[in-house]
């Protein structure tokens, strides 16, 4: 049986970075499975890696998508020694103003498909695998303007720490991506405007540099994997000081 990784979200940013650094890092696994929508991203992986790459063009939200690759597992029954879940999009703005479709996207790609494709992909995971789920330092506390964003990245945070407990038997860990703003297409969107956040601009992170540090947390085994002094003061923040004073600081730089 071929090993593989698989990363969703591989078209751009944060997904294609993973599929970049693991080309040059897992020479363990045979295939690199790449799940994204734009599916003319997907094959120009294939000029720029080694490894085989196997594009599933698919949207995780799309139920029949997502059965379609279950039907690919079961026919190939690969040995999943890596799996990304990359997949994910933030919009900025308050929730009132928010159109529904957008607002309930962002619950469906980040927690549901993500959940999704983990359990798909569970029963073919070999023993010493890895998981790691790109969560954000936005699940660290609430956030104004940002709250369904932040609420659904909080779910993969808390997903993703409670999963390493249940899969320490089988030696499979799972390891939550906390960064803090990442310079990729994520920031330079129209909903979500980096020039709108000053501090944001000023922690902004290197794509290279978060995904590197967040392979040698997986390789670790740990749960958690926060790139940067700010990110990692941001953490010890929030876990001493009460969100009430931190959502009124919020108000005032969001």
């Amino acid at each position: 049986m071929k090993k593989i990784a698989i990363v969703t979200g591989a078209s751009s940013g944060m997904g294609k970075e993973f599929v970049l650094q693991l080309d040059q890092l897992a020479h363990h696994v045979e295939e690199i499975w790449v799940i994204a929508r734009r599916t003319g991203k997907l094959f120009e992986l294939d000029q720029q890696t080694e490894h085989k790459i196997v594009v599933c063009p698919a949207d995780l939200t799309k139920e029949s998508d997502m059965r379609t690759f279950e039907n690919l597992l079961k026919k190939e029954a690969p040995v999943i020694s890596i799996l990304v879940n990359a997949a994910g999009y933030g919009v900025h703005g308050s929730v009132a103003d928010s159109e529904p479709g957008t607002t309930l996207g962002m619950i469906d790609v980040n927690c549901r498909a993500l959940t999704f494709m983990t359990k798909l992909c569970l029963p073919y995971m070999a023993k010493g695998g890895r998981i790691i789920n790109m969560a954000s330092s936005a699940a660290f506390v609430p956030q104004p303007k940002f709250a369904v964003y932040a609420a659904s990245k909080s779910y993969v945070l808390s997903f993703s720490r409670a999963l390493h407990t249940e899969l320490e038997n089988r030696k499979i860990s799972v390891t939550a991506v906390c960064p803090g703003p990442v310079d990729t297409e994520f920031f330079k969107h129209d909903d979500c405007d980096i020039n709108q956040t000053f501090y944001k601009r000023m922690v902004m992170a290197k794509p290279e540099a978060v995904v590197k540090q967040a392979l040698s947390d997986a390789n670790s085994r740990r749960t958690v994997s926060v790139y940067g002094s700010s990110i990692k003061g941001l953490r010890i923040l929030a876990k001493i000081v009460p969100h009430k004073w931190i959502l009124g600081i919020m108000k005032w730089i969001l």
